[in-house]
């Protein structure tokens, strides 16, 4: 059986941006997340793990939202599911925030110490790296309506839309396999960040494609 691990934020945890009005976040039932689908479409001898955090970042601390760095948490999450045949990483969207002030590619920089710790790990079959399959972050919508959270993320639309750039690129100097999600899916109109569950869908779909390519 190949195993399969999904690290990334809160759309690889599913959140359903119909809960943006409640008061706390609610999930996309299994079957709906992208990475049921993806499990769907790999079918029963292969394994998906779920890892995804809501407010995940990449290197950065969140002095308003403790515990979500994943540079602290991925190297124990490896050991935990050893041996991993392909790592699938989609991080970078809360790096927008403006408590962080980074740059697109300094995001892009930051997805890259956590696609090095994969790659020099000892997490895959016989100990050796797994593979690493990097996947560009959905862009953000117009947040408008949202002025709240349009301020906690400035220009949002505009700064992610700069991702595949560097995300590609960095995907090309490690080596590894890329996909940009911002090919196949679009945010919600609800909250400008997350996906409805057709884009989960779709996302979905079109990982399973690429991920039996690589398996």
């Amino acid at each position: 059986m190949k195993t399969v691990l999904c690290f990334g934020d809160s759309n690889t945890w599913g959140y359903d941006p119909a809960s943006i009005t409640e008061p706390y976040p609610r999930r996309h039932p299994l079957e709906v997340r992208w990475t049921g689908v993806l499990a769907q479409g790999l079918g029963p001898k292969c394994r998906v793990i779920e890892e995804g955090q809501n407010g995940r970042t990449t290197v950065h601390e969140d002095p308003l939202n403790i515990a979500r760095k994943g540079s602290d948490y991925l190297p124990a999450c490896l050991e935990s599911h050893k041996p991993i045949d392909l790592v699938v990483m989609m991080l970078g969207s809360n790096d927008l925030k403006a408590a962080f002030n980074m740059t697109p590619v300094d995001i892009a920089t930051g997805a890259g110490v956590l696609a090095r710790m994969v790659l020099s790990s000892t997490a895959g079959p016989n100990n050796k790296p797994p593979k690493l399959l990097l996947v560009c972050p959905p862009p953000v919508g117009d947040m408008s309506h949202l002025p709240e959270l349009a301020a906690r993320i400035p220009n949002g639309a505009e700064r992610s839309a700069l991702f595949p750039r560097y995300y590609s690129a960095l995907a090309a100097s490690l080596g590894c396999e890329f996909l940009n999600s911002q090919d196949i899916v679009k945010p919600s109109r609800l909250d400008a960040l997350h996906l409805d569950a057709d884009e989960h869908l779709k996302l979905g779909t079109a990982m399973a494609l690429k991920v039996l390519s690589l398996l």
